[in-house]
């Protein structure tokens, strides 16, 4: 079993990536525990003993899993100079249509992240406002929601 260090990032396999904070020691039982912080909302941390965070995945639970491990090691190929990104950001960037954009948007809802956002609001030139990553989803969303009825009503014409 490779024990995860600081600052490595992992990827659990219903898709949510973490960055791991460290590899603690109970302190009553000695039982080693990872502790690793959430890559989207708010980036809550999380511990969780060393034997379960490297288990494998239940597949009578979950049949339909594609990793084989609960959690998976992104390796980051430092050779191509351009950090990874991922999948259904790309989508959203390379989406023909705001209804496109949305639909990806509401299925990022749950892990997305201000970086996402950031990245989203500038492929569409929405400016972010001040907040939460809840608050700047609410108000991305509610922008592409216009941008959408305009366009829609812009084509009919």
């Amino acid at each position: 079993m490779n024990t995860p260090k600081a600052q490595e990032i992992y990827r659990h396999f219903k898709g949510q990536q973490y960055r791991i904070v460290a590899v603690a020691e109970h302190t009553e039982t000695g039982e080693q525990l990872v502790v690793y912080q959430a890559m989207y909302g708010e980036g809550k941390i999380y511990a969780r003993p060393l034997e379960m965070f490297c288990s494998p995945v239940d597949k009578d639970k979950y049949p339909d899993a594609v990793q084989q491990m609960r959690f998976e090691k992104v390796e980051n190929d430092s050779s191509a100079g351009e950090p990874e990104i991922d999948p259904q950001l790309d989508e959203f960037l390379m989406a023909d249509s705001y209804e496109e954009r949305l639909e990806i948007l509401a299925t990022l809802k749950n892990r997305i992240t201000d970086d996402m956002l950031t990245s989203m609001s500038i492929a569409c030139d929405i400016p972010l406002a001040d907040g939460s990553v809840e608050e700047k989803y609410e108000t991305f969303k509610k922008a592409l929601m216009m941008l959408d009825k305009f366009e829609c009503t812009r084509l009919r014409n």
